[in-house]
């Protein structure tokens, strides 16, 4: 983690260029996971979150990030994802390719060896 800035915040944030390998193969939520039909994962973006007391990033803060370093050049990252969205199954994540940040979507209950999450501790 690092130390920027972020809409007049202080924030430790995640800047490894990718996502580690110890934080994927991770549904995006407990719900998820639980509900999962076959080989659910160990966990969860949020549970661990949750243990750690961070936040995942929300697409804005993934925005900032790029901005200031690229990352997620050959992985992707789980985002905050907004309860209309949760609510239909899906949840939202982000990568960047072709020198551009994409913001795309999945079922919430998936889960790939290329994915992770991203967090931030806001300092108050």
């Amino acid at each position: 983690p690092d130390v920027t800035e972020i809409n007049n915040q202080i924030v430790f944030i995640d800047f490894c260029k990718e996502s580690p390998k110890e934080r994927r193969n991770l549904c995006y939520d407990k719900s998820a996971r639980v509900n999962r039909k076959k080989f659910p994962p160990v966990s969860s973006a949020c549970e661990i979150c949750k243990q750690w007391q961070v936040d995942l990033l929300t697409e804005d803060d993934y925005h900032v990030l790029q901005e200031i370093q690229a990352v997620d050049l050959k992985t992707s990252s789980w985002l905050f994802t907004p309860d209309n969205i949760r609510q239909l199954g899906g949840a939202i994540f982000g990568d960047r390719r072709y020198d551009t940040t994409f913001i795309y979507h999945n079922g919430a209950d998936s889960y790939y060896a290329s994915r992770g999450f991203r967090a931030k501790l806001i300092l108050k």
